[in-house]
């Protein structure tokens, strides 16, 4: 099966795909902020600079795509089928990389809390927020 795409248009679309600020980071960025939390962003001096740190409660929330991060069992996540090897290896480095990272924050006694780009499509997103961030924090106390 080929791609429904010329290698040239294929390139220029993956090109664009951002890795910070994405439209899922930003709402998660603007239900935090409309609910009083204050936050630093991609801090350079933690494992993976993670996407959003919440200094006030030692938590670090991380907005994942679930196609770069492999998400399983998820409908977002589909391999392609032209390149698949180089796909493949990338996101499984991608995975292996997150797997590190997410370790490191822990052992130096973050919370982290994942939240993949499939979980703010819903009408729950609210919800879903209210759920991670409040769980957290109460743990956190």
């Amino acid at each position: 099966m080929s791609d429904v795409h010329s290698k040239k248009v294929r390139s220029y679309n993956m090109s664009q795909i951002k890795g910070k600020n994405t439209k899922p980071e930003m709402l998660v960025r603007r239900y935090l902020h409309s609910n009083g939390f204050r936050y630093k962003l991609h801090d350079k001096s933690l494992p993976g600079k993670p996407d959003i740190v919440l200094p006030k409660y030692k938590t670090i929330i991380e907005v994942q795509g679930c196609y770069w991060h492999g998400h399983k069992n998820c409908k977002y996540f589909v391999l392609p089928k032209t390149n698949a090897e180089f796909w493949r290896d990338k996101i499984s480095g991608n995975i292996q990389r997150d797997i590190e990272n997410h370790r490191k924050i822990v052992e130096l006694g973050w919370k982290l809390i994942i939240i993949w780009e499939c979980e703010l499509k819903s009408n729950t997103i609210e919800h879903k927020l209210n759920i991670n961030l409040f769980e957290s924090i109460k743990k956190n106390d």
